[in-house]
């Protein structure tokens, strides 16, 4: 019966430990502070021995030397450990899908190519067991981002300790996504029972002056004061005109940005490019037409014969050379599991061209920026979100790199994950101590 008991126990335990019981973390509740760090405060200034001290989410103060707090602040000596900014994963499809090859689990695709009026956001899962393995590199913000057809939907930010998509939602619809054809010169064999080939360029030049007609359309019905009928695609694209939107493009060629960039001339657009892996030849372009770049995938091939192979870890630098505002993502397709190495590749590219700094700073305060949420976080700075991470090592490096403490809007969150659930459970099994 003793055993029975014990048995029972140690089920219990792991049970208790497993992540489906983890939950968000509730409201800060007294002041933290935390010294003794190194503070990469996410604009390029960095703190030695310093302390940063935040309060009902918010940031009360950054520095150095010693002040007393009031009674009832927590104080966490981080003493030999580095303390940055939460890193925001800046374009993803992350809790739309949860296993690629079950389509139960994935919804991040609408049927039909004209779907501006589609909001990601509500069929965000916050339950993803991927999240918490990006919590615990440093990610505490994602981008979620729809995807299919030409214009997918809207995207929003959300924050990482949440219990629904209501109390993800960091800034909701904040952009429209257009799915920009590829224009390669290179002909598409035509369907069965047809002789004649297929222009591809010609196609996709007739799918982009299609969007462009839908916007005049959209413009005009927006300059209305009244309407007989309520357009829902229409009134979606609405925030594109007073830029209280972006427009996200994903495209990589340089003719295709230059499309891009003409859609954000015509109709007055905040444009951003996603993808962008050309934008290295066009950076001056870019920069007189105030247009941002989301680099996907910075760990890959170069995208043609000629490029140099190592192009990709190259393009951040010749960006930041140019003064035009990037930041980096992984690949939406395949990547939304690989969120957590955004940190590792902007400290590639550090080894290619940028200051570590400048590094940290595409992944923060720049991916901000972009997203249109730089007066809340991407720094740390008074009045901001205490979106903190502390570090044991450089969080850019994957060698080095040990994230203990985490907290989103002040609240300490939980960096367990399933992997690590795993590692302690086998160490267990095999009694490795």
């Amino acid at each position: 019966m003793r055993k029975i008991f014990f048995n029972l126990f140690l089920i219990g335990s792991f049970t208790v430990n497993a992540q489906e019981n983890m939950h968000p973390s509730p409201p800060q509740d007294n002041p933290v502070m935390v010294k003794h760090a190194t503070i990469h405060c996410g604009t390029g200034q960095v703190i030695e021995n310093g302390y940063i001290l935040f309060e009902k989410g918010k940031i009360i103060s950054v520095g150095t030397g010693d002040i007393t707090p009031s009674p009832s602040t927590k104080i966490v000596d981080a003493k030999g450990k580095q303390i940055y900014p939460g890193i925001i994963a800046a374009s993803t499809n992350l809790g739309l899908i949860e296993v690629g090859a079950v389509r139960s689990t994935a919804d991040y695709v609408e049927v039909g190519n004209m779907n501006p009026n589609v909001h990601s956001l509500v069929a965000y899962n916050t339950d993803s067991k991927i999240i918490n393995t990006l919590r615990s590199n440093g990610i505490l913000l994602a981008h979620i981002v729809p995807s299919g057809g030409i214009l997918s939907g809207t995207s929003s930010v959300v924050q990482l300790d949440a219990w629904n998509w209501e109390d993800a939602a960091y800034k909701t619809d904040n952009g429209i996504h257009f799915n920009m054809p590829v224009l390669l010169n290179q002909a598409v064999q035509p369907g069965r029972g047809s002789a004649e080939q297929v222009d591809a360029v010609k196609q996709g030049l007739d799918k982009i002056e299609e969007v462009r007609t839908f916007f005049r359309e959209a413009k005009a019905y927006n300059n209305e004061s009244t309407h007989s009928k309520i357009n829902l695609k229409f009134e979606a694209v609405k925030g594109l005109f007073s830029q209280s939107q972006s427009f996200f493009v994903h495209c990589d060629l340089v003719r295709e940005m230059m499309i891009a960039t003409d859609f954000a001339r015509e109709f007055s657009f905040r444009l951003v490019i996603v993808g962008g892996s050309d934008s290295w030849i066009i950076p001056e372009i870019l920069r007189e037409n105030n247009v941002a770049v989301i680099l996907a995938q910075p760990h890959s091939l170069p995208s043609t014969d000629d490029d140099d192979v190592d192009q990709p870890y190259k393009n951040g630098a010749a960006l930041q050379k140019a003064g035009v505002v990037f930041t980096i993502c992984e690949d939406q397709g395949f990547g939304y599991w690989r969120q957590r190495d955004i940190p590792f590749q902007a400290g590639t590219m550090a080894a290619y061209g940028l200051t570590k700094e400048e590094a940290l700073i595409s992944i923060t305060l720049n991916a901000a920026k972009i997203l249109g949420i730089e007066n809340l976080t991407g720094s740390l700075e008074k009045g901001k979100d205490a979106n903190i991470v502390i570090s044991e090592g450089d969080l850019l490096d994957m060698k080095s790199s040990k994230v203990t403490e985490a907290f989103i809007q002040g609240r300490a969150i939980n960096l367990d994950n399933k992997q690590t659930q795993l590692f302690e459970k086998y160490k267990y099994k095999y009694s490795i101590r």
